[in-house]
């Protein structure tokens, strides 16, 4: 019997095992490494969780994919049981990156000038960067809601990639979609995958 267990994320392989037996496809574990599994349990995650996203921005037409989801998927399919990876910490931390990144955006004076009209190095853009990012990084250290791609997504804002009131909304709109895929998928892994809060771990 090989060993399940893995490193890399908190419950390693453990909880890929549990799903892969609850399905009916334990033989796999018997023909095939467990990291080669794991690999591919976060490749099929990561590939649904964008497929369907994608499906919803073209129904839409709205930015429901966004460059910053892809660490967010990665961080709830690698290391769910991780602080940064609870649904608190990536639903606020993704807000007060929107926030923090429209605030700069608007402030900085980078709204005068759209992205699509001055692409390159502009000064008010900088600015906006710069404070959006030290601004979101200080207030998930406030708020205890450490999410590391929130980090990106204000990047995105303030540079005025996504800037309009209405796709700020739809971007949190998608984090939550993500955080209820997570919670369905962990939760059938058998994990004890937080409804909120890291320290809920366990609770319904």
């Amino acid at each position: 019997m090989r060993n399940n267990k893995v490193g890399g994320g908190i419950g390693g392989f453990e909880h890929v095992a549990v799903l892969l037996r609850r399905v009916r496809l334990s033989w796999l574990l018997r023909r095939f490494p467990p990291r080669l599994i794991w690999a591919l349990y976060v490749f099929v995650n990561g590939f649904i969780t964008i497929a369907l996203l994608a499906l919803v921005a073209v129904a839409t037409d709205s930015p429901f994919v966004f460059p910053s989801l892809g660490p967010t998927a990665y961080l709830l399919f690698i290391s769910p049981l991780g602080e940064s990876s609870s649904p608190r910490n990536t639903i606020i931390g993704h807000a007060i990156g929107l926030i923090c990144g429209y605030g700069a955006y608007v402030v900085s004076g980078a709204a005068a000038m759209p992205f699509g009209i001055h692409a390159g190095i502009y000064g008010p853009r900088i600015l906006s960067a710069a404070l959006s990012l030290s601004a979101t990084g200080a207030f998930m250290v406030l708020l205890k809601a450490g999410h590391p791609p929130a980090g990106a997504t204000t990047l995105i804002v303030s540079l005025g990639i996504i800037s309009k009131p209405k796709e700020l909304v739809i971007i949190e709109v998608a984090v939550f979609l993500l955080v209820a895929q997570a919670l369905v998928i962990n939760r059938a892994a058998g994990l004890k995958y937080p409804t909120w809060r890291y320290n809920d771990a366990g609770s319904a």
